[in-house]
């Protein structure tokens, strides 16, 4: 996940840093471990939200909103528990997606609760667990707000047809950053990374999963339905960049470091840095390259033998509502995957919040939309190969 500006050491977008693991993780996905996977009607034990008014909610750190004087009060957390009469305890233990994987598969994969009710991964990690049959389908006459104001682009990706299995919990895209001023001109292009004034001053994320749509794009290709050539012609570029050495180095969320130094004068990024970055220093540029971006997200997902299944539904909802949808927005500052919300912050009497309306890293406007794609998700037989090729062009 991206860093955020209030505490630059911790990271939400996780990277697959060691064949090892990906390796481990790619087979355990796919039908070499026939025990992993829960048939649908094991997933679910019975459910005691009706009687038992709690559920535990695990998250990312700096990833919900909290009071200006208190970061210990969660305003729209507070407010749900008020309205519902539902105890969250809400936990903060999500740092790395594979780590947390590592961290509840056991119990997962032995049909067990991890006592969690709601987790929040990215998109591409949501894949493995909705191909493991990990988590419960949700159950959408409890979701009336999810229905009605989800994203149409992000509705329904190749991985989750319909969204039944995740909804996200916000959204962002990688793209390009650049600080214009030292650069002395615009970037519109993803091969516009490859000039030559550039030598030694760009950056491209380190994992797989975050790098490879963008630059694939570059080369014309619909990530939506991009096959295992596209892949290698892309390694095959890379490759050929670090030959050369165009490219600095490979880097997770601290190549925000690279830029704000000067070190590095474009790299791949995500939107939520860039907003951040911006309010320092407004040099700092953030472009959907003509070819397309990648529109991504973390998604929340109720794992299997959860036992507070309604309880978790109703707060997912609640959170689509476009007035708490707003709230939210307003304070992590990435993509909103409910377009409602902009209205509301519009409204605002407070002239900053109103302005977060009108930012299309946050609320993208239809020009930038039609630029953006979710790109079809890495397949457990795909993993193994692709990751212990990327592997080796990133030295990890």
């Amino acid at each position: 996940m991206p860093f955020s500006a209030k505490n630059p050491t911790l990271s939400r977008r996780s990277l697959l840093r060691a064949l090892g693991g990906g390796a481990v993780l790619g087979g355990l996905a796919g039908c070499g471990v026939p025990a992993a996977y829960v048939r649908a009607g094991d997933r679910a034990v019975t459910d005691l939200s009706a009687r038992d008014h709690r559920l535990v909610f695990a998250n990312w750190p700096l990833y919900i909103d909290v009071a200006d004087d208190n970061p210990n009060e969660r305003p729209t957390l507070d407010a749900f528990e008020k309205r519902t009469g539902i105890s969250v305890d809400y936990i903060e233990e999500i740092n790395d997606n594979d780590e947390f994987f590592g961290k509840i598969s056991p119990a997962l994969m032995n049909h067990q609760s991890t006592g969690r009710d709601l987790i929040v991964m990215s998109d591409w990690m949501c894949a493995r667990f909705v191909r493991l049959g990990w988590v419960q389908k949700m159950d959408r006459a409890h979701q009336p707000d999810v229905a009605r104001y989800l994203d149409p682009l992000l509705r329904s990706p190749a991985f989750d047809p319909g969204r039944r299995f995740t909804v996200p919990w916000q959204s962002g895209i990688t793209g390009i950053a650049y600080d214009r001023r030292r650069l002395g001109r615009e970037i519109r292009h993803v091969k516009d990374l490859w000039a030559s004034d550039l030598r030694g001053r760009v950056t491209l994320l380190s994992g797989l999963d975050e790098a490879f749509a963008l630059l694939m794009q570059g080369n014309g290709v619909d990530i939506t339905r991009w096959t295992a050539d596209d892949f290698h012609h892309v390694c095959d570029e890379v490759q050929q960049q670090v030959d050369r050495g165009q490219i600095r180095r490979f880097t997770g969320n601290d190549y925000t470091k690279d830029l704000v130094s000067g070190d590095v004068l474009a790299c791949q990024a995500y939107s939520g840095d860039v907003v951040q970055l911006q309010a320092d220093n407004p040099d700092i540029r953030f472009v959907v390259p003509e070819e397309g971006a990648e529109l991504w997200s973390d998604s929340l997902m109720i794992p299997d033998r959860a036992a507070h299944k309604a309880n978790a539904e109703r707060l997912v909802d609640y959170y689509y509502e476009p007035a708490v949808a707003a709230e939210l927005a307003a304070w992590v500052t990435y993509v909103c995957p409910v377009p409602a919300a902009q209205q509301v912050l519009a409204d605002s009497k407070d002239k900053a919040t109103a302005a977060l309306a009108e930012n299309p890293l946050i609320f993208p406007n239809a020009e930038m939309r039609r630029r953006l794609a979710v790109a079809r998700d890495i397949t457990s037989t795909e993993r193994v190969e692709f990751a212990r090729r990327w592997n080796r062009i990133v030295g990890l």
